[in-house]
């Protein structure tokens, strides 16, 4: 007997709505519990589909876990890096570093990422290519991504670093170091509020045009 395709499309979008289901439920799981803490049955419970369905989809509980972290480091990577431009003036250099730092600092200083990160060093023994994941699609993405600009705004005559991927590196660790280490160590309760994400971006961009700019 034919198949109808749109009954073929329907079962595709049920498959994938469970699957979707079964994410955002292990996602919480995962953040709450740990790797170690994370029952399966209860993943299976709280997406409303059976433990068989869940190791359809994924095969195994590292398997959740892997794509658990990829697909939130992706999603990261993604609305942090929107097709930065390069700025023509001082001035709009000035406000492309303020806007690139808050943004970063908004999308990394979450409760959600904050857990996934703390979880991911728990499980560096168990699982070294996921820190390796978070780290190339977090810190190191956005060095290379700032290098190339500054390589190109040192050329212009904008900036003052004839080695970007350093005054990169020295950018992303302004904005960046203090409220991630101490949301790191103290915990949810020591994230920041927006003006301090809003003090901290400003603060970084006027120490690096101090360092890095051109008179």
């Amino acid at each position: 007997m034919a198949v109808d395709e749109g009954e073929m499309g329907a079962g595709a979008g049920r498959s994938e709505r469970k699957r979707q289901a079964v994410l955002a439920a292990a996602t919480q799981t995962f953040l709450k519990s740990g790797y170690l803490g994370a029952n399966m049955d209860e993943i299976a419970a709280s997406s409303g589909v059976s433990k068989q369905t869940v190791y359809k989809h994924f095969g195994s509980k590292e398997a959740l876990f892997i794509e658990i972290v990829t697909s939130m480091t992706g999603a990261a990577d993604i609305r942090v890096h929107t097709a930065p431009a390069d700025p023509e003036t001082a001035e709009a250099l000035r406000q492309f570093l303020f806007d690139y730092a808050y943004r970063q600092l908004k999308v990394v200083m979450t409760p959600a990422l904050m857990q996934l990160r703390r979880l991911v060093i728990g499980e560096v023994s168990r699982f070294p290519d996921l820190a390796r994941v978070l780290y190339e699609r977090g810190p190191q993405r956005a060095m290379t991504v700032l290098s190339g600009i500054f390589g190109r705004l040192d050329a212009r005559g904008l900036l003052n670093c004839p080695e970007p991927q350093l005054a990169a590196t020295t950018f992303n660790w302004l904005a960046m170091a203090e409220p991630v280490n101490r949301a790191m160590l103290l915990g949810d309760g020591e994230l920041p509020t927006d003006a301090q994400l809003r003090a901290v971006a400003t603060e970084a961009v006027r120490v690096f045009l101090a360092a890095y700019g051109r008179s």
